[in-house]
């Protein structure tokens, strides 16, 4: 007689088929896909097994029922109703996670709050002994997902997502879970487990943290990925068998430890027998066919720490490579795979996976899809093809025979790719070294990307000439030379700890509509993968950003990724700058002479900075000898971004504050009370539909002649205002500001800085002053 459960494999959406076939491989047979996982009934024994075996699973699910969620009434009664005393260990403490909205249970903090409620009464109810939580060593997690008037309640087998696997660090995002899950995915899809069997060769170009070579060597030892794992979500089930468990991880050590030998045995002389292998010892690097390679010594520390926790450190290496040398990598793994197998025709699998979606890290991906290429036209005849979101590198393959698979939502969408054929030759773009070294050979996606190279190329040796004469580490190098290269490269210099280290920023420009969205995504690609090269920069430290237009211009916007924050020098003043986490920077380079000007006017002037942002004018004014400055914005991050800037100048007495506030009603109070400054700087964004200014948006061509009429009934009888704005087509109102007495004077001309003399229009700027109204 069987003793059969309901339960439930969760996996990223789009996996459900692959997790369908390897809960069958595992002897599984009743199994049904559904949406964002898989059904299946099996013993104890097989949800043990499903917990340790499976590499695609999130997390598996013992159902225990299912009950009313019209109302949070019926849900108590039909949760309490079940036999949780038959589910959970008296031992164990209760934790609810709750998904799922409905007219009723909107709140799923709440719904979470009602089963645990229903839980433990009944455990109470059924004399089960309920020492105080600090007592309790184990964990029950019991999962609740509402759908329409229905909610399934489950018991969660895992506890820790089973995508953390025990070779990741401690403190691994979830991020890294779902790197693991992609890899098994992309490793199935390439068949990988019967390549390897075969004694096909793995190599992982641009490896990153390691995952997809650990799972790779993972696969081929007969690994289990769960093996090693110390807490488990069924310790705290009543149907848990830790006898079964012993006897299922034993058997797993086992085959572990066979498949070790196997592998290390390839290595060996043909018919000898392989000496059991030293799991953390490394490899011999000219007998292995695990391999992968970073240009980073820090990513190859990283992932020889993954597999070394993973215990297979002796039969897979990472090594140092970059795209200049990753040829003459894979020819030796693919003759030493040829070489143990016997057969000159050994397989080979290559794969791809970026180690992050975003932002900061692009150039680093597009410097790593550059390399995977390399690595896959030199790879033999035969072999295959795994790409995880490798963007443009894939059009550059075969279609026929190419298997493709879009996994997951939202921010963790990715697409799965398989390809049978090596990708075209694509053009190579020779760069020389600046050290004087071999030349480096970049592969790009457009030959036009030559031009834009050689541009690049000439551009750099003038302003860094130009930088050093002036005695300017942060500018700009290029600003869409080129039309069909539209974006701008910004260079910045570090000041502190270390100094003297450089990083770009690049913006990529948002593309006409007459232009083939997918063509001007791969000649971004190209710039990303050719800007570190040409400039002498490691990818890491290559930062890059989308500016999409709005209509009249464009406005701050979050990046969405996370902060570098380092801190950088102008005009003998140390400023902190964001690279990645949001638009700009914290800086507007192209203001480098505006900011000269009002250090120029500060001497003993009451200094007002409106629209702060950072501060930096504030800073210039201070270090003019300022009276007193006062710094107002909307924003409380950019007031306390401009307190540091001052700090870090040694501006930090009481004569300087900072004001959160809307400008134009800061300004109709200001007015009113009489109060007055001797030197303003205006510097507005050009549109804003800020939360925090209620039901009114900004718009600088619209609403300048009232800014301004407000600016100059708060300078002093001889007071000077600099307003500046970026909306390049803007065009004052100066019959009407004079009607006002506003005077204005357009010194833009002399405001633009060199390295921005391409474009004289990224700015606007003007002096104000006080005249007679008319």
């Amino acid at each position: 007689m069987t003793d059969n459960r309901e339960l439930f494999a969760s996996c990223l959406s789009g996996m459900e088929g692959q997790l369908a076939a390897e809960l069958k491989d595992m002897g599984i047979r009743r199994v049904r896909p559904l949406a964002g996982g898989v059904a299946f009934f099996g013993t104890p024994r097989d949800a043990l097994r499903a917990c340790l075996w499976s590499r695609l699973a999130s997390r598996v699910l013992l159902v225990v029922g299912r009950v009313s969620a019209c109302d949070a009434h019926s849900l108590y009664d039909e949760a309490a109703a079940l036999a949780w005393e038959h589910v959970v260990l008296p031992s164990a403490r209760v934790a609810v996670h709750a998904t799922g909205t409905n007219e009723q249970l909107r709140n799923t903090r709440f719904t979470a709050l009602r089963v645990k409620d229903a839980v433990v009464d009944r455990l109470r109810e059924q004399g089960a002994a309920w020492e105080s939580a600090e007592e309790r060593p184990l964990r029950a997690s019991i999962d609740v997902r509402v759908r329409d008037e229905r909610a399934t309640l489950s018991l969660d087998l895992t506890g820790r997502a089973l995508g953390m696997r025990p070779y990741l660090p401690h403190d691994a995002s979830s991020d890294a879970a779902t790197e693991t899950l992609l890899a098994s995915g992309a490793l199935r899809m390439a068949n990988w487990r019967g390549l390897s069997a075969a004694g096909a060769a793995f190599i992982d170009p641009v490896c990153g943290n390691g995952a997809l070579l650990v799972e790779a060597a993972s696969l081929a030892c007969d690994r289990a990925p769960g093996l090693g794992r110390a807490e488990w979500g069924f310790q705290g089930w009543q149907g848990f068998d830790p006898a079964e468990w012993e006897r299922l991880t034993a058997e797993a050590y086992e085959r572990f430890a066979a498949g070790l030998r196997r592998v290390a045995g390839g290595a060996a002389e043909a018919g000898a027998e392989a000496a059991a292998p030293d799991a953390g010892a490394a490899p011999d690097l000219q007998m292995v066919r695990l391999v992968g390679a970073s240009a980073s010594s820090a990513a190859v520390a990283r992932a020889r720490d993954a597999l070394r926790r993973a215990g297979l450190r002796s039969v897979a290496s990472v090594e140092l490579f970059d795209v200049s040398s990753i040829e003459g990598l894979v020819t030796r793994v693919a003759a030493v795979a040829a070489r143990q197998s016997g057969d000159s025709a050994a397989a080979m699998l290559v794969a791809c996976a970026p180690e992050a979606h975003a932002g900061g890290k692009a150039a680093a991906q597009a410097v790593g899809a550059s390399t995977f290429l390399a690595a896959c036209e030199t790879a033999p005849e035969g072999a295959r093809f795994a790409l995880i979101d490798c963007g443009a590198a894939a059009l550059r393959f075969p279609r026929e025979g190419a298997e493709h698979l879009r996994v997951g939502a939202g921010r963790v969408a990715s697409d799965l790719r398989v390809f049978r054929g090596r990708p075209d030759a694509g053009t190579v773009v020779e760069i020389p070294d600046s050290a004087g070294g071999a030349p480096h050979r970049v592969r790009v996606n457009d030959e036009a990307s030559v031009q834009f190279a050689s541009r690049l190329r000439k551009v750099l040796k003038e302003r860094r000439k130009w930088a050093a004469q002036q005695g300017v580490t942060c500018y700009r190098l290029y600003d869409a030379d080129l039309p069909e290269y539209a974006a701008a490269i910004d260079v910045y210099e570090s000041a502190l700890r270390p100094a003297g280290v450089r990083f770009l920023h690049v913006s990529e420009y948002a593309a006409p509509r007459s232009i083939d969205p997918q063509k001007a995504r791969r000649r971004f690609d190209d710039i990303l993968a050719l800007a570190p090269v040409v400039c002498g920069v490691r990818p890491e430290h290559v930062f890059s950003k989308t500016r999409q237009r709005d209509k009249g211009g464009s406005q701050y916007r979050d990046a969405g990724t996370s902060s570098y924050v380092t801190t950088v020098a102008e005009g003998g003043h140390l400023f902190e700058v964001d690279l990645a986490g949001r638009l700009d920077t914290g800086i507007f380079l192209d203001h480098r002479i505006t900011r000269g000007l009002v250090q120029r006017h500060a001497a003993d002037a009451r200094f007002l900075n409106l629209f702060g942002y950072t501060g930096t004018a504030t800073v210039y004014a201070a270090a003019g000898g300022a009276r007193s400055s006062l710094t107002v914005d909307l924003s409380q991050t950019y007031l306390e971004w401009a307190d540091r800037n001052l700090v870090a100048n040694g501006f930090d007495g009481q004569e300087h504050r900072f004001q959160r506030a809307d400008v134009m009603a800061w300004l109709t109070d200001a007015r009113r009370s009489g109060r007055r400054f001797d030197l303003v700087f205006v510097d507005p964004p050009t549109f804003s539909n800020s939360k925090a200014m209620g039901r009114r948006t900004w718009d600088v061509q619209r609403d300048h002649v009232e800014l301004l009429i407000g600016v100059s009934r708060v300078l002093s009888e001889d007071g000077l205002a600099i307003f500046s704005c970026n909306l390049r087509s803007f065009k004052p109102d100066v019959e009407r500001l004079s009607q006002y007495g506003v005077l204005l004077e357009d010194i833009s001309a002399d405001t633009i800085p060199a390295d921005f003399a391409r474009t004289p229009k990224i700015h606007h700027c003007y002096y104000v002053r006080r005249g007679e109204a008319r």
